[in-house]
């Protein structure tokens, strides 16, 4: 066979292939390793991220039987359930934690299955949700229930409004989904369901649900309305997304570098005043030194001594068993 020829034959079965993945079913992605180009923005290593799936991490808590099959349902410490959305790309935990007198949901997620019946399973208490900010992967569910407390800042009451599917439409696309979607899921319509804010909250109040006291940290970067969640008595902190083990976004709609790096060495500073950190994506619980981590990083890349690489046209910073995400102007 001549150059010419192999050089045509090559561009024949390039040719075929890409014919080939354009006939997967909308809203699903695949495990052979191929099409996965759409998740972007979102860091480096997004490429078959499925492939790290089931996280090993999550085999030392105890599994809790739902009905509800879009979820993974974790109890992992005394009075706290770990809701866990291992099919899409964010693999978001919404957190479900019991009093003697009221449940808190802090989030409910993606809004693709249906939380408040997972709720429902879990607890007959009166559930409080709380979000740890208003991105689409934490409010999914909130419409679903009657009592919500909020942050008071324009980003979260604009997000109270809701999202139209234009704006939706990208997280449940191929390379974003990789099991089955729940029956009666309509890919193309879903949306942000708008959702009412029962009371306002702010830096410092406690909310007591019985036998549990959750005082509440403004956190902003992330989010303008970033919260963390600490139970002093038993010395635990939830980040919400100011922390977890897989990129931070300091780069996204309504993130602010300064006030994350502020926000990030406020945590550092609590680092001895609790022993876990409860995470909201991939993994649950981390060790309460990661704040420690958390604080450097900022400092290290405010200082212009950290390392970086480019990823989507963003400069992503690597530390132990994180990143961070910034704007290449920053």
């Amino acid at each position: 066979m001549n150059k010419l020829n192999l050089v045509f034959v090559i561009a024949l079965l390039a040719s075929l292939q890409a014919c080939t993945l354009d006939t997967a079913p909308k809203g699903e992605s695949r495990l052979d390793g191929t099409g996965n180009g759409q998740v972007q923005n979102r860091g480096a290593g997004t490429s078959n991220w499925w492939d790290k799936l089931p996280r090993p991490e999550w085999s030392e808590y105890e599994r809790v039987a739902v009905d509800d099959n879009w979820f993974e349902v974790y109890r992992i410490i005394d009075g706290v359930f770990a809701i866990y959305e291992p099919g899409q790309f964010e693999e978001v935990i919404s957190f479900l934690i019991s009093g003697e007198n009221n449940a808190l949901l802090f989030d409910t997620g993606l809004g693709i299955g249906d939380m408040r019946s997972v709720v429902d399973q879990l607890t007959k208490l009166d559930v409080i949700v709380l979000n740890s900010h208003t991105h689409y992967d934490h409010i999914g569910g909130n419409y679903q229930f009657k009592t919500i407390y909020a942050m008071d800042t324009g980003f979260t009451r604009r997000r109270a409004l809701g999202l139209p599917h234009e704006r939706m439409a990208e997280f449940v696309s191929e390379g974003w989904i990789w099991k089955p979607l729940p029956d009666g899921f309509i890919s193309d319509e879903y949306h942000s369901h708008p959702f009412a804010i029962s009371q306002f909250v702010a830096e410092g109040e406690i909310i007591d649900i019985g036998g549990r006291q959750l005082e509440i940290l403004e956190t902003p970067g992330h989010a303008p309305d970033s919260i963390c969640l600490i139970d002093r008595e038993n010395r635990i902190l939830f980040t919400g997304d100011t922390f977890y083990l897989a990129p931070l976004y300091t780069h996204v709609d309504g993130s602010d570098f300064e006030d994350y790096a502020k926000s990030a060495a406020r945590l550092a500073g609590l680092a001895g005043e609790i022993d876990i950190a409860i995470t909201s994506h991939n993994v649950p619980i981390v060790d309460g030194s990661y704040m420690i981590a958390l604080g450097r990083a900022f400092e290290e890349i405010k200082a212009g001594i950290a390392e970086y690489m480019m990823t989507d046209g963003n400069r992503e910073y690597q530390f132990d068993g994180f990143s961070v995400i910034v704007k290449d102007e920053q």
